[in-house]
């Protein structure tokens, strides 16, 4: 499964919701600012690993959870 991040004005996400384009999630979040994909998971751990070493838990935990859950969307946790 091929997952996007976004960015918002006020928070990180990850995605499991398939777009066409970057222009329907704009759409989608009022706030919207960017946004990375769609990767396959191991691509968006490996960004998320070099990138936000302050992510707790993992990166690799924090897709997993998105994977299996219901939801499509999750905020990404950082250590606080």
């Amino acid at each position: 499964m091929e997952l996007h991040i976004i960015y918002t004005e006020t928070e990180v996400l990850l995605s499991k919701k398939q777009y066409g384009s970057w222009q329907e999630i704009q759409a989608e979040f009022s706030d919207y600012k960017t946004s990375l994909g769609p990767w396959p998971a191991d691509a968006v751990i490996d960004y998320l690993q070099t990138d936000y070493p302050g992510l707790e838990p993992s990166p690799a935990v924090q897709v997993a959870e998105l994977l299996q859950a219901k939801a499509l969307f999750q905020e990404l946790k950082f250590r606080t």
